[in-house]
């Protein structure tokens, strides 16, 4: 099926304003527009965004609770304890956190589950854990919403527990001492966008200040909260929630500090990740960043990142670099075998691909990597995958959704086939008895074929603007930039160009086309770099289309200059 072009088209009076106001490129105003950014003035809050426009840490709900508790229990030199999630965003958050309170001398200790053995968020194994410790006080940072159990054998346990969390919470909370959480239905804060290391730096925003009122900074210096923002800004990127608002200007923020090269645990990360620090991006972040500290909890144990990102010795922190890389080759390697698999298993049996669910088990599979193997399956084949590990005594595994596909409406829909499930609409992880796996595919095929429209199915790409080549160049380019971070509702641009004519090209890696590129019939020398990632023919490569949709980058390798990639193609066909 040939992919649905969809054109943006914005209103041309709202396009002028915001060109004229800003004396910008026309592109980057209708980008802006399609933002719902109509004004000038939220126009420049967006692209040059400031810390005065930062929300109150105390609209949070339970914020006032939390930071008192935590306050008696530095000054009695109480044991805390940092509960935090397996996954960029837990470890970020619990970095962030250790971090401030050793800063502060107090008592403070961590812990990180291992993602098989024990599983997501506080339980009531590691409530016995903290009793062997001494421990008085667990913060949870990135989850704890739904641990009403542990919660619950704390208190009976004289441990009193916080928790810091950006889940959705059941209909009944835990009796904890506090629950910061802005999704909580009676949080007026408004800051339910920010992600579990967002809720664990307003936190720390709290507890400066009301340390400040308390005369704490008297015998230390009042720490620069500015030199925990590269943590969160690794952690919000991961955790891929929306880049707007609080978590566009942290973010930028963010990056901004990462830049700087200050702490020696992200350092070593870009130095074996063979980043550019001066040139670091979100892609950066997204792609080659996020993945060695996610591999850590897939395949060994996500504590070795904690120590990691807190790490003072710089040796230590390029010993652990190092093994991240490893790791995170590893999990590659593991993930294109299992893709591999399946897609054997679909040459065997095409008639799979005709169904608009792909729903596949098998014992050899890793549970940990299936979400990454699912996501991939989802965008190539263009309809949701359930991929499940049958190891163990139960099914475990993952699915990745498309488009306005539902999968955790779905999988709802299912619930008594389920031992539990979990997640959002695109993505969700779940846990199946093995003797109704083949019932539930049966079932969720049937929901997808009698609930959801046959367009959804369908490989779409919303175009922002059509460009002609001599449109395609290093101004534009830093333009769009203004723009960045990208991410979720704030997504990197889509252009398309007509006709056009490819000039020369090499492949990279066995299957990656690199191309200098023109307009078709045209004697102007406005030509672009171009690179078009995991094409599918390396063996057929042909030298016209007629149109390709790109995203345009300033090009990292040479000075001044713009890069496209290309994200789909036309006929190849004159």
């Amino acid at each position: 099926m040939d992919t649905l072009i969809k054109y943006f088209k914005p209103d041309p009076q709202i396009v002028a304003r915001l060109t004229d106001g800003l004396n910008c490129h026309p592109i980057l105003a209708a980008l802006l527009a399609q933002r719902k950014i109509t004004t000038v003035e939220k126009a420049k809050l967006f692209l040059k965004p400031t810390f005065e426009h930062l929300k109150d840490p105390f609209l949070l709900k339970d914020m006032t609770l939390a930071v008192e508790r935590i306050y008696t229990a530095m000054a009695n030199q109480e044991k805390i304890l940092i509960f935090g999630d397996f996954d960029a965003d837990g470890v970020t958050a619990t970095a962030l956190l250790v971090d401030f309170f050793q800063y502060c001398d107090a008592p403070v200790s961590w812990y990180i589950p291992h993602r098989l053995k024990e599983g997501y968020s506080l339980q009531a194994d590691h409530i016995q854990m903290a009793v062997d410790q001494d421990i008085d006080l667990i913060i949870t940072v990135d989850c704890g919403v739904s641990s009403h159990e542990a919660v619950s054998l704390a208190e009976l346990q004289d441990i009193d527990v916080i928790i810091t969390d950006h889940h959705e919470p059941e209909a009944s909370l835990p009796e904890a001492v506090a629950i910061i959480d802005p999704k909580r239905k009676d949080c007026p804060s408004g800051l339910d966008l920010l992600a579990g290391v967002g809720v664990a730096f307003y936190l720390i925003i709290a507890l400066r200040q009301h340390f400040r009122k308390l005369d704490f900074w008297e015998d230390i210096q009042e720490p620069n909260l500015s030199d925990y923002l590269d943590l969160l800004a690794i952690g919000t990127i991961g955790d891929m929630v929306p880049l707007v608002d609080e978590n566009r200007l942290l973010c930028i923020a963010g990056l901004e500090k990462i830049r700087q090269g200050k702490r020696l645990g992200i350092k070593t990360l870009i130095q074996s990740s063979r980043i550019d620090i001066q040139k670091l991006d979100s892609d950066d972040i997204s792609f080659k960043i996020v993945p060695r500290i996610n591999a850590a909890g897939r395949i060994s144990h996500a504590r070795i990142c904690v120590t990691q990102l807190t790490s003072p010795d710089i040796i230590a922190a390029e010993k652990t670099a190092s093994l991240l890389d490893q790791l995170n080759q590893k999990r590659q390697k593991i993930e294109r075998e299992i893709v591999a698999d399946i897609e054997n298993k679909l040459l065997k049996s095409p008639q799979l691909l005709k169904q608009r669910l792909l729903f596949l088990w098998d014992k050899n599979w890793n549970p940990s990597v299936l979400g990454i193997a699912a996501s991939k399956l989802s965008r190539k084949y263009c309809c949701p995958v359930i991929l499940m590990s049958t190891a163990g005594d139960q099914a475990v595994g993952s699915c990745r959704s498309i488009n306005n596909i539902n999968i955790h409406q779905a999988l709802k829909a299912h619930e008594t086939f389920l031992v539990k499930f979990g997640g959002h609409a695109m993505a969700c992880g779940l846990t199946v008895d093995k003797d109704n796996l083949s019932a539930l595919a049966v079932s969720m095929k049937h929901y997808m074929l009698e609930t959801i429209s046959k367009e959804n199915f369908q490989k779409s790409v919303t175009i922002d603007s059509i460009l002609d080549f001599a449109d395609i160049n290093y101004p534009l380019a830093c333009e769009i930039n203004q723009l960045r971070p990208f991410g979720v509702a704030n997504p990197e641009p889509v252009f398309l160009c007509k006709d056009v004519s490819v000039i020369s090209s090499y492949i990279i890696g066995g299957s990656h086309r690199k191309m200098i590129l023109g307009k078709q019939g045209s004697s102007s020398t406005d030509f672009v770099e171009a690179f078009h990632f995991n094409i599918n023919d390396p063996e057929n490569l042909p030298d016209y289309f007629s149109r390709i949709a790109f995203k345009l980058k300033i090009n990292k390798f040479k000075s001044n200059a713009a890069q496209m990639i290309i994200e789909d193609i036309g006929s190849t066909q004159k």
